[in-house]
């Protein structure tokens, strides 16, 4: 696959997009929303055992809704899934959405992990996710952070902390693709008892070390059940329709299997959407099969970078991979 990371190495290298979190320490947890200046248009798939989502059956190819003002990865498993409130409280208030007579339904899919066990307050009285949606709408911007950030602030893996992970690649042609994810799995990001990632053959630079390959062994699942799930977001340039973004959304989920083991568990709930700016044209089939390899590539990439990424907090129930590992 010839090309190179994008100059931000982020999704936002995907002209047009940008990306806001928001999070709150007291609670460890936190959300992240894919905006764009226009509505996208979106596929999806899901491949773990245990999905929580909203509004995301009208992704299907036969369904009549072809488009989404905003995609929505939030913590707080089943709560989380009221951040989509919040962002489309945001987006009506620019006049974006669905036209229903005199007002605007906008249409706001959305993924969550499971976050609940990680040792924050989660006594509320009042859901905090609307309100952390609507903060993170309001701050998406081109450039934003990595690691313990946005969707995942409390996020964890099978024996490090998780995080919030992008990446990006330029193809040959020009078409551009990145990846979005908040990394939360019951499997391990690194290999055996090392620092080195599953990622590494797919590592540009050293993006996430520069470590290259460690021993090749898996270390058992300690991290207790029901208690995981990856969700990410690919977005191309490529003017690929909803058919065709659910065939790159299929193929993205080589790039968790990649640098997750185990991966697609049945107590995870792993997901990828995959939206399209719509503005490149697609020459054919072959440059669809480039665009669900680079989209997989820069999965797997943006895995390794949240969970190297992350930040050491007082009270962590795991150490971060910079706590154990940078010295």
């Amino acid at each position: 696959m010839n090309g190179a990371p994008g100059p931000r190495n982020l999704i936002t290298d995907v002209a047009g997009l940008r990306v806001g979190n928001a999070q709150d320490g007291a609670i460890r947890s936190g959300v992240s929303v894919l905006c764009a200046d226009t509505p996208l248009r979106a596929g999806l798939h899901v491949m773990g055992g245990a999905p929580g989502t909203r509004e995301t059956e009208l992704l299907a190819p036969d369904r009549l809704v072809q488009e989404v003002d905003a995609l929505v990865l939030s913590g707080g498993s089943a709560y989380g899934l009221d951040a989509a409130s919040g962002v489309m409280d945001g987006l009506r208030a620019i006049g974006r959405g669905f036209a229903v007579g005199a007002t605007r339904v906008p249409i706001v899919p959305a993924a969550i992990l499971f976050d609940l066990a990680n040792g924050g307050a989660k006594d509320w009285v009042q859901n905090p996710y609307s309100a952390l949606g609507r903060a993170a709408f309001d701050s998406a911007m081109v450039d934003f952070g990595l690691g313990s950030a946005g969707a995942g602030y409390g996020a964890t893996t099978a024996r490090l902390k998780g995080g919030l992970g992008s990446a990006s690649w330029v193809l040959a042609g020009g078409v551009r693709v990145g990846a979005l994810v908040a990394v939360n799995p019951v499997g391990c990001v690194t290999m055996g008892q090392g620092p080195e990632f599953w990622a590494a053959p797919f590592e540009q630079g050293a993006e996430f070390g520069g470590l290259g390959m460690g021993k090749a062994a898996a270390v058992p699942v300690t991290k207790r059940t029901r208690e995981a799930t990856t969700i990410a977001i690919v977005a191309t340039d490529a003017a690929l329709d909803q058919a065709q973004l659910t065939r790159v959304a299929i193929a993205a989920h080589d790039g968790i299997a990649r640098a997750i083991v185990p991966s697609h568990t049945p107590f995870d709930g792993d997901l990828v959407f995959a939206v399209s700016t719509g503005v490149k044209a697609v020459s054919g089939p072959s440059e669809l099969l480039d665009i669900g390899h680079a989209a997989a590539t820069c999965l797997t990439r943006a895995i390794a970078r949240g969970v190297y990424l992350a930040e050491a907090y007082p009270g962590d129930i795991y150490p971060s991979w910079q706590a154990r590992f940078a010295s």
